[in-house]
């Protein structure tokens, strides 16, 4: 499967596709951004250093400061495949964060999203 489509898709450009999908569903922008930094280490102030930049997903998470340990804690099903079997690390990060959006737009407690 050729994932270069995902390595350059701009985070910028999806981010407010994250946020639009969390409001429908009578969640927050503060929320998104929460589970954002939680999986990747970045702060708010970095978060949107890296929207302003237009940073590709590669770009951006090489240079998050940590994945979040609890990240391997992520399981299931999007986008038709199991997210624990992605072997391109990237790409299962990407999914990572899908999958973190889709359990907060159908009303999952913040303390079960970010694996506490």
């Amino acid at each position: 499967m050729n994932h270069s489509r995902i390595y350059r898709m701009l985070f910028s450009s999806v981010y407010p596709l994250y946020i639009q999908k969390a409001e429908r569903k009578g969640r927050t922008k503060a929320e998104v951004d929460t589970i954002i930094c939680w999986l990747t280490g970045y702060d708010a102030d970095a978060l949107q250093a890296q929207i302003d930049r237009k940073s590709d997903f590669e770009t951006f998470f090489a240079e998050a400061p940590s994945l979040n340990a609890n990240a391997s804690k992520i399981t299931g099903v999007i986008c038709g495949h199991r997210i624990e079997d992605i072997e391109d690390k990237l790409v299962q990060q990407v999914r990572y964060l899908d999958k973190l959006i889709d359990e907060l737009a159908k009303g999952k407690a913040m303390a079960k999203i970010l694996r506490s």
